[in-house]
Parts: C-alpha cells; structure tokens; sequence
C-alpha cells in the first residue's frame, strides 16, 4: 500500500483539502501512468517518497508567500509544480514541459484535483515571454544549458524570505556540473530535512538571480 503518511509525517499542518488532494494523488498517476509512461513502473508504488515528498523538498528551502509566480520548467507528469501547487494554493503555478502527452497527464491531474491555481502549456521555456519570482526544475538537464534556458525569466518584483531565482532538484555529486556557479549557489541536502535512504545525496540547488 502507498504510504501517504510520509507526507504527513513531514508537513502535519496540512487543511482537509490538501489532505484529500494529497491522498488523490496515487491513484490519479497510478491511471495515467497506464495510459501515458510519466513515471517509471517500479517508482509508482513509491509515489509519495521518490516523487511527492521529493517536490515538497522546495518547500523546506522556501514557503512561497501569496501571489508567487512560479514556472516550473520540464515538469514531465507534474512534478515538482503540482505538489507544490497543493501546498501553496494562495501561488500561481506554470508548468511547461515539450512534451504534449505529459502535459495532458498534468491538466487532467490538476482538473480531478481541482487545482485553480495550476496551468500547463506544451511548451519550450525559450517560448515563454513572461517572467516568474521563481524557477522551479527537477533534473531536466545539466544546469549550465538549464541556468542559459531561465536567466532571463525571472522577475524583478522581490516579496519572499528569499530573493527570486532557481531551485532546482538534482542528487548525487554535482561539483563539476556547478563548478561555474559555485559562488552564486548554495546547496540544501534534503537529508537535513528527509530521513529516508532515497534523500541521502538529494539537494535542492539555490541560486537567486
């Protein structure tokens, strides 16, 4: 049985709706995955682990104050935008993603949810001429070619804890992928925050810009 726990193991201040919202997940993924491969088959059982919580992982790093905009670029099936979208339902979400079938999981994902504050495009970043507080990723692509894609879609209105820029989901050794950015990122280990085994070499990577 998926254990939807881990979520309210680490974010127990949840409404009722996120609660719902949260517990909908599986087995909306679990019939679109049959549908449309968005998630690896032997990851859907570990949906709320390896795929929620791990979105969620942003959210230890920076809680989004109201009326945030954020793009979340190659959003695949949804992930990080739309558990991140159920957190903070007060935030504007937009995900965009080249590939038109995920992009089709992600609205009807958002539409059985019944998620306003979520919209989602068959799009490259470089189409996107509006600009965002935050740019928000899970390992789309080696950062250089992904920091070139974004640099220049982030706003200048500054209203969070945390200057607007990038976060960015990326595991294991990431000295060379950055080693251009090195002063401009600080890197938070999502075992600070995670204690399961799948979050030891898990970060989320912040760059303001």
């Amino acid at each position: 049985m998926p254990d939807l726990n881990i979520i309210f193991k680490y974010f127990p201040d949840l409404t009722e709706i996120q609660q719902k919202q949260f517990a909908e997940l599986q087995s909306l993924y679990e019939h679109w995955n049959a549908q449309i491969n968005v998630i690896s088959r032997k990851d859907i059982d570990l949906l709320y682990e390896r795929h929620v919580l791990h979105s969620l992982g942003i959210a230890k790093v920076m809680a989004f104050k109201p009326k945030t905009h954020i793009i979340d670029v190659g959003c695949g099936g949804g992930f990080p935008g739309i558990p991140l979208a159920i957190l903070f339902p007060e935030c504007n979400f937009y995900l965009v993603d080249s590939i038109g079938k995920k992009i089709k999981v992600v609205n009807e994902v958002a539409q059985a949810l019944g998620l306003k504050n979520v919209r989602a495009e068959h799009k490259r970043v470089e189409e996107v001429k509006e600009k965002f507080e935050f740019v928000i990723s899970r390992a789309v692509t080696e950062f250089p070619a992904f920091y070139r894609w974004v640099q220049n879609k982030v706003s200048k209105n500054q209203f969070n804890t945390l200057p607007n820029g990038i976060l960015y989901l990326k595991g294991g050794d990431l000295t060379e992928e950055f080693k251009d950015f090195q002063k401009r990122v600080v890197f938070h280990d999502l075992k600070e925050f995670f204690e399961e085994e799948f979050f030891e070499t898990k970060k989320v990577v912040y760059m303001p810009l």
